[in-house]
C-alpha cells in the first residue's frame, strides 16, 4: 500500500515550498508530502487519493487564501477525510480565528507562522497528531461490517456497542442482498444473527461485548495488578480523573463496562460546556478526553464489570465479575447514574426492538420520515430531540408536568421552540406498549384526567430518572436512600464520624466512608448533574487522593 499522505495548502509559493521542504525532511520516508496553492486544488487532489483508496494523515492549510479560506477548505475535507488531523496555518493576527476553528471544524492545532526553527515549531507538533491519527481506526482500512435485522435486539447492542467505542462499520440488513452473501459464506442463516464479519474476514457470531472488545483493538486486561489509583466509570467524571491522575504520575487505570463517555458521551450537543461556544457532541469530547488520559499514559480497560470492592489494609482491591482483581492505593467512584426503566406493560419485551433507553444514536437514520417519541424532559431529552429532529418527520416530547421550564436549560428550551417537528406533550405519560417483535403502538395517558388513547409508533427514546449504578457497594460503602455515595460532609451525624472510620481526621470533600475512596460525579450524593461539576469533581478526586497518599 502506498505510504499516506500529508497535504499542504497555501497560496504563497515560497510558504507552499518551505513546509513541504521542511515535512519532506522529517517525514518523506514514511509519507507522501503533497501541496496545493489553493483550496479547489487541495480538495480535488483529495478526490484522487480517496478514489484510488489513499489514506490522508494530517492537512495543513494556510488561513488567508483567496476563493476559500483555510476553515472552509478543512470543512470541505472533513467531509472526504473525516479523521485525518487538521492544522491551520495563521499570523499572529489571526489567531482569534484560529480558536474559533477548534469549535467549527474539530482543529486539532494552529500554527503561527513562521515556525522555524522546526525542531521546536512543527515537528513536535506534527508527531503528537501523527501518533493520535496512526492509533484511530480507519474505516477504509478497517472495513467491519455488521449483519442484522432491523428490529433485532441483539443486532441493536452490537450497533450501540460500537457506535458509543467510536468504532466504524458498516451495517447491512439480512434481507438484503450484500447481507445475505456475507450470511451464506459464512454458513448462516439469516436467523442467526448478527454476525459481525472484520476486515481480514474473522466472523463473530452474536458476540459478546467482550469478544466484540478484542476484535476491535480496545484494552480489556490490566498490565498490571498494584496502581496508584484506580477509576471506576468512564463519563466525564472518570475520563477528568485518569486524566489528572496521569498526568500527575500516578499509575492509573480506568475501568469501563461498556464505553467510555457514558451518558454525556451520547449527547449529540452539548452547549453549555466551558469553551466551546458553538458546542461540542459528546462523542467528541469524550474521544478528546480519552486522548488525552492515553497521552498521558492512563490504561483504559473496556468491558470490564466490578462486581466488589474490599478494604485490604492500606490497598483497596477491586474484583471483576470474571473473578480477577487488580488492587489500587486510592480509586474514584465515577460510576455515574443509568436511566430508570419506564414501568409500563410490553416494553419490557420491546427493548432494543423499538424501545431504546438513551439516545441510540445508531437508529437515527433508520427514524428517517417516521414518528417517534421522547419520555423524559431534561436536558439529555432535550438534546435528542433536537438531534432526531434531522432524520423523523415529528419528534414527539412526552412529560409528565406542564412544560419544560422546571427540568430543562433555557437555552435547549428556547432551541425546540424554533424547530417546526418537534412537538412537546405536556401532562402525558406512556401507559404500555405492543407489538409483534417490535414496537407498534403506544398507550398514552393523561395525567391530569386519566384518559388514555393508542398511536401508532416504531420507535420509543426513554430518558426518566437516575439510578445509580452501586449495588456492587453495599455493605462497603455508605449509601443515601437512593444508592448515591455520600462522602465528605455528609457522612457526618452530629459531628461524628461514620461508624468504623479509622482515621483521626474527618473524611476530606470527596471521601467515601472508606478511607482512599472517592466519590466524583453523577453518582455522588448532592452532587452537580452536569457534564463541567462532573469533570470538576474527577480532578478534585486526585487532589484529594494525592493528600490521603502523602499520610500513608
Amino acid at each position: 500500500m502506498a505510504n499516506p499522505t500529508i497535504l499542504t495548502v497555501d497560496d504563497d509559493p515560497a510558504v507552499s515550498r518551505a513546509v513541504a521542504r521542511d515535512l519532506r525532511r522529517r517525514y518523506g520516508d514514511r509519507y507522501r508530502v503533497v501541496r496545493a496553492s489553493g483550496g479547489d486544488e487541495a480538495l480535488e487532489a483529495l478526490r484522487e487519493i480517496k478514489l484510488r483508496g489513499g489514506q490522508l494523515a494530517v492537512l495543513l492549510a494556510d488561513y488567508r487564501m483567496p476563493k476559500m479560506n483555510g476553515i472552509e477548505f478543512l470543512e470541505a475535507a472533513m467531509d472526504l477525510f473525516p479523521l485525518a488531523r487538521r492544522v491551520l496555518l495563521t499570523a499572529y493576527a489571526d489567531t482569534s480565528a484560529a480558536i474559533d476553528a477548534i469549535n467549527v471544524v474539530d482543529l486539532d492545532h494552529y500554527l503561527l507562522k513562521p515556525w522555524s526553527p522546526p525542531e521546536e515549531n512543527l515537528y513536535p507538533v506534527l508527531d503528537g497528531l501523527l501518533e493520535v491519527w496512526l492509533a484511530t481506526p480507519d474505516p477504509t482500512a478497517s472495513d467491519i461490517r455488521v449483519v442484522g435485522h432491523r428490529w433485532s435486539a441483539p443486532s441493536f447492542a452490537v450497533r450501540d456497542f460500537l457506535t458509543r467505542n467510536l468504532v466504524p462499520y458498516r451495517w447491512l440488513l439480512a434481507d438484503e442482498p450484500e447481507g445475505g452473501r456475507l450470511l451464506a459464506a459464512a454458513g448462516l442463516t439469516a436467523t442467526q444473527v448478527p454476525l459481525v464479519v472484520t476486515a481480514d474476514g474473522t466472523t463473530l457470531v452474536r458476540p459478546t461485548e467482550p469478544e466484540l472488545a478484542a476484535q476491535v483493538g480496545l484494552s480489556t486486561a490490566p498490565t498490571a495488578e498494584l496502581y496508584d489509583l484506580v477509576v471506576v466509570g468512564g463519563g466525564p467524571a472518570g475520563l477528568g480523573a485518569a486524566v489528572y491522575g496521569a498526568s500527575e504520575g500516578l499509575r492509573t487505570v480506568l475501568v469501563e463496562r461498556q464505553a467510555t463517555g457514558g451518558q454525556a458521551g451520547q449527547s449529540s450537543r452539548i452547549e453549555n460546556y466551558l469553551g466551546f461556544p458553538d458546542g461540542v457532541s459528546g462523542a467528541q469530547l469524550t474521544d478528546r478526553a480519552r486522548r488525552q488520559a492515553l497521552k498521558f499514559g492512563a490504561e483504559i480497560l473496556s468491558t470490564r464489570e466490578v462486581v466488589a470492592l474490599e478494604a485490604a489494609g492500606s490497598g483497596r482491591v477491586l474484583r471483576f465479575g470474571d473473578g480477577t482483581s487488580i488492587t489500587a492505593h486510592t480509586v474514584v467512584l465515577a460510576t455515574g447514574v443509568s436511566y430508570r426503566r419506564l414501568e409500563a406493560p410490553g416494553l419490557d419485551e420491546l427493548t432494543g426492538c423499538g424501545v431504546f433507553y438513551g439516545s441510540a444514536r445508531s437508529e437515527a437514520p433508520s427514524c428517517s420520515g417516521e414518528d417517534i417519541y421522547i419520555v423524559g424532559g431534561a436536558n439529555s431529552a432535550g438534546q435528542a430531540a433536537v438531534y432526531f429532529s434531522r432524520y423523523a418527520r415529528h419528534v414527539k416530547v412526552l412529560i409528565r408536568g406542564e412544560d419544560l421550564r422546571h427540568s430543562m436549560s433555557s437555552y435547549l428550551i428556547n432551541q425546540i421552540s424554533t424547530i417546526d417537528n418537534i412537538q412537546v406533550h405536556p401532562w402525558t405519560e406512556v401507559a404500555g406498549g405492543k407489538g409483534d417483535g417490535h414496537l407498534e403502538r403506544l398507550t398514552l395517558r393523561d395525567t391530569r384526567q386519566g384518559t388514555t388513547q393508542t398511536v401508532d409508533a416504531s420507535w420509543l427514546f426513554i430518558f426518566i430518572g437516575a439510578q445509580p449504578r452501586t449495588d456492587w457497594l453495599d455493605g462497603v460503602v455508605a449509601r443515601d436512600s437512593h444508592g448515591f455515595v455520600l462522602t465528605g460532609p455528609d457522612l457526618l451525624a452530629d459531628g461524628q464520624r461514620p461508624p468504623g472510620w479509622p482515621l483521626a481526621r474527618d473524611p476530606y470533600h470527596l471521601e467515601s466512608s472508606v478511607p482512599g475512596v472517592f466519590a466524583a460525579g453523577d453518582v455522588r450524593a448532592s452532587s452537580v448533574k452536569r457534564v463541567a461539576s462532573a469533570v470538576g469533581d474527577g480532578a478534585m478526586a486526585v487532589s484529594l487522593a494525592h493528600q490521603y497518599l502523602e499520610t500513608q
